[in-house]
């Protein structure tokens, strides 16, 4: 039997107001990738770096007066596992997807325009790859779509 995947949980409360502290985590929780498990409960595959990263944010949660604390655990079955792991996959595909869009847009852009737009989706590409657990089908074809914006604009004129 294949050994199931670790998980880190961070489980957390804030007070309503201000609201501040809390728009900022979640702003953070997403731009790790995490996966809502329950209002206030997400998770995010167990390395040493998501452990890491989820132990900080607990810490801000507490000094915003909140409460947190993190959990590592498995998942009860396969079932529950895949089901966390496509939620993921999911979610990184609409981010690869639009990627993808907005680099068949570029075509009709100035070339100031499309060497704007072709920086900015190279970051977002890095950006998506840091927080893609499970890359779904949709990961090459976006880095294949930001290569070829890449390769139009550095052909001599």
């Amino acid at each position: 039997m294949a050994e199931r995947l670790k998980w880190v949980f961070l489980a957390y409360r804030l007070p309503r107001e201000p609201s501040t502290p809390r728009i900022a985590l979640w702003r953070k929780l997403r731009r790790l990738g995490v996966v809502q498990v329950l209002d206030n409960l997400v998770a995010l595959p167990l390395d040493a770096r998501t452990r890491e990263q989820l132990e900080w944010l607990a810490d801000e949660v507490v000094d915003a007066g909140g409460a947190a604390s993190i959990w590592l655990a498995e998942a009860s079955s396969a079932g529950h596992e895949r089901e966390l792991a496509r939620r993921m996959s999911d979610a990184i595909a609409e981010e690869y997807r639009v990627v993808i869009q907005v680099a068949g847009e570029a075509a009709g852009q100035s070339e100031g325009q499309r060497r704007r737009t072709a920086a900015r989706l190279k970051r977002d590409v890095r950006a998506i790859r840091s927080r893609d657990f499970f890359p779904p089908p949709e990961a090459e074809p976006a880095r294949r779509a930001v290569a070829a914006l890449n390769a139009v604009l550095e052909v001599p004129r």
